[in-house]
C-alpha cells in the first residue's frame, strides 16, 4: 500500500534549508555592515534580528539595505539595524505546524521571501526562505507523480490519500 502524506510543514522544509546550518539571528544593535557581510558569507538575503536579551524584534534583508542605506547614501558602517529593520509589529511569521503552502501563501500576499518560524511560545526556531517553499513543493510533486506513474503502470500498490 502506498501513502501520500499531508503536505510538507513549514519545519520540514527548513530542516533542509541553508538555514539550519547558520548562525540567522544578529543583534538590532550591530551595524548594517555587518549583516551585508553575513548576507554575502552565508548567501542569503535576510536575517532576524533580536535584542539584548535574544528576544525577536524584526528582520533585516537586503532590500532593506538597498532601500533604506545605499539609496539614501547612508554609511553602513554607521547606520545600526535597528535602524533599517522590518519591526515585529509589521512582521510576518509561521509556525513550524503551518504548511508549505500556507507560508507561500503568505510570503506572496505580502511580497516578501522570507518567513521567521516561531514556536508556540514566540521565540524563533528558524528562517525559511520562498525558494526552500518551493524545494518542498517541488519535492512533494514529484513524489506524488511518481506514485501516479508507479500506480499506472501496475507497479504499485493501493494508493491511500490522507
Amino acid at each position: 500500500m502506498v501513502n501520500v502524506e499531508d503536505s510538507a510543514s513549514a519545519s520540514d522544509a527548513w530542516q533542509k534549508s541553508c538555514f539550519v546550518e547558520i548562525d540567522f539571528t544578529i543583534s538590532d544593535d550591530a551595524v548594517v555592515f555587518e549583516a551585508v557581510q553575513r548576507f554575502a558569507a552565508y548567501d542569503i538575503g535576510c536575517l532576524i534580528t533580536t535584542n539584548a536579551d535574544g528576544k525577536i524584534t524584526g528582520v533585516v534583508s537586503e532590500r532593506d539595505y538597498i532601500h533604506k542605506v545605499a539609496l539614501l547614501g547612508k554609511a553602513s558602517r554607521e547606520t545600526t539595524i535597528k535602524e533599517i529593520s522590518t519591526k515585529t509589529d509589521n512582521l510576518i511569521t509561521a509556525t513550524p505546524h503551518d504548511s508549505v503552502d500556507d507560508c507561500m501563501a503568505k510570503m506572496l500576499g505580502r511580497d516578501i521571501r522570507h518567513l521567521p518560524i516561531l514556536d508556540d511560545d514566540g521565540h524563533v526556531v528558524g528562517m525559511l526562505s520562498i525558494k526552500d517553499c518551493v524545494k518542498a513543493a517541488l519535492a512533494e510533486k514529484e513524489e506524488s507523480i511518481q506514485i501516479l506513474s508507479n500506480f499506472a503502470m501496475g507497479k504499485g500498490g493501493t494508493m491511500v490519500v490522507d
